[in-house]
């Protein structure tokens, strides 16, 4: 059989219809890799094995079936140990599959098993996983970036022909930019967050990796779409984002932040988003520096309300539904706390009572109220922008995959989303795709480009990314 570290769901679907290899052949080469190499890169914290009750026959209709791919551990997947990267859902299985895995069960696709990340979403790095973190397959003493570091880690070393993550501040496209892959975010409301365990349900939303930016396509396809089960979806038609990619950006209006190339951007990095964008222009591109000055307020504002949603998300885990529980004390009270303190980690308790003390009385105004209105700010500059522009380009993060441990404080780990959490803010789209490496310590790093669109113009920013992948 061929290297299938580098099967992409297009060529994996034509060996499929070529019968060059069975479904069943695939996922078992797909097992004893993961068995043989997952150690080395702590990308996946629970296997499937091949008691998977699917039986695929690959029909020509759809390029998922048959295709293996790698869940982030936050989705749940009926009768599959649905873990969050946390403790207190340690032993937790899934009584139902969230809609996104519906949907690509209806289209055929294989699951491989569960992948590591930060617990409950909140990270840039994978550190916070209680199972440890994910390492860079271009570096292992490096991070995979996060909060779904286990999702990237999968596709970019081959374990995985494609993986879902869920992004809320950059948590798909951090970890593909350091990893070398492609990561799309699409716009909030685009794809259910039904069977997502939540984190900032405002911010949320489920979106694909991949090794190329049409296998990106082809997974936003199969999951987008208007669901009964999430009132924060919406009713916008799906589009063939897979068949509409070679348009090309001619004559495309690209807006260039200058506020994303100032200080604290690492100047190899941005050299080379620079000529990214030259590329972009060689194209057929016009680019133009234009300002965001709410950008300077972004991580503020995120790192109030995010804590905010978090605190309320998080008061289900109690220790008496479901879950972990410590039932050692002498009453309720003692049952809630020593559950929560052995059970949450250092970053989600840090969350937590950021976002109890914002939310309190005496404070909401000065914090969270302010901070929502920041937020609006931010979403009407972007608005300002998108009348005179298509696409907007930057950098996808300041600097390569930091290495680990080496963020030794919280602030330090909240700026690496200085370039992403603004899309999150505004409800917008968002892809990166790899534009070039940076040499560290003898090791090539990969440099993430994010590219910007409109609300529910996945389209433009994908033939963007395609026409920028292929040149």
């Amino acid at each position: 059989m061929m290297d299938i570290r580098k099967l992409t769901i297009k060529t994996t679907h034509d060996c499929l219809k070529r019968r060059e290899f069975t479904e069943k052949e695939l996922r078992k080469e797909f097992l004893s890799l993961i068995e043989k190499e997952n150690k080395n890169y702590n990308a996946y914290l629970s296997v499937f094995g091949e008691e998977n009750p699917e039986v695929v026959e690959v029909k020509s209709n759809h390029f998922l079936a048959g295709v293996p791919s790698a869940i982030k551990d936050n989705i749940l997947v009926e009768g599959k140990k649905t873990t969050a990267g946390s403790k207190i859902l340690g032993d937790y299985v899934a009584s139902y599959d969230a809609t996104v895995i519906k949907r690509l069960r209806k289209h055929g696709a294989i699951f491989l098993g569960k992948t590591n990340l930060d617990e409950f979403a909140m990270g840039s790095t994978s550190e916070n996983s209680a199972f440890g973190v994910s390492k860079n397959p271009y570096d292992t003493t490096r991070v995979a970036g996060g909060s779904s570091g286990g999702s990237a880690a999968a596709v970019a070393s081959g374990l995985a022909v494609y993986a879902l993550g869920s992004d809320t501040g950059g948590s798909i496209r951090t970890p593909a930019a350091y990893c070398g892959v492609v990561g799309l975010k699409p716009t909030y409301g685009r794809v259910s967050r039904y069977g997502l365990i939540a984190m900032a349900s405002s911010f949320d939303q489920i979106g694909p990796i991949t090794k190329t930016v049409e296998d990106a396509a082809i997974v936003l396809e199969a999951i987008a779409g208007k669901d009964n089960l999430d009132s924060t979806s919406v009713a916008k038609d799906v589009l063939n984002y897979s068949t509409s990619l070679e348009r090309g950006v001619k004559g495309l209006k690209i807006a260039v932040p200058k506020q994303f190339f100032s200080e604290g951007l690492d100047q190899t990095v941005a050299e080379k988003v620079n000529k990214a964008i030259g590329k972009l222009e060689s194209l057929g591109a016009k680019t133009e520096l234009v300002s965001l000055p709410m950008t300077e307020y972004a991580i503020a504002a995120y790192y109030v309300i995010v804590p905010s949603e978090v605190s309320a998300n998080l008061a289900r885990f109690d220790g008496i539904k479901y879950g972990y529980s410590n039932r050692s004390g002498k009453d309720l009270l003692s049952v809630y706390q020593n559950s929560r303190a052995e059970g949450f980690g250092p970053e989600v308790k840090r969350r937590i009572m950021i976002g109890t003390y914002t939310l309190s009385a005496g404070y909401y105004e000065a914090y969270y109220l302010k901070a929502q209105k920041v937020r609006a700010l931010i979403k009407k500059e972007f608005d300002k922008i998108f009348e005179d522009f298509d696409i907007v380009v930057t950098p996808t993060t300041p600097t390569v995959a930091n290495k680990i441990g080496e963020l030794d404080t919280p602030l330090a780990a909240y700026l690496a989303d200085v370039f992403t959490v603004q899309v999150n803010l505004a409800g917008l789209p968002a892809i990166s795709v790899p534009c070039g490496f940076v040499e560290k310590e003898g090791k090539n790093l990969p440099i993430g480009l994010q590219i910007i669109g409109r609300h529910f113009d996945e389209k433009s920013i994908l033939q963007a990314a395609f026409a920028f992948e292929n040149s």
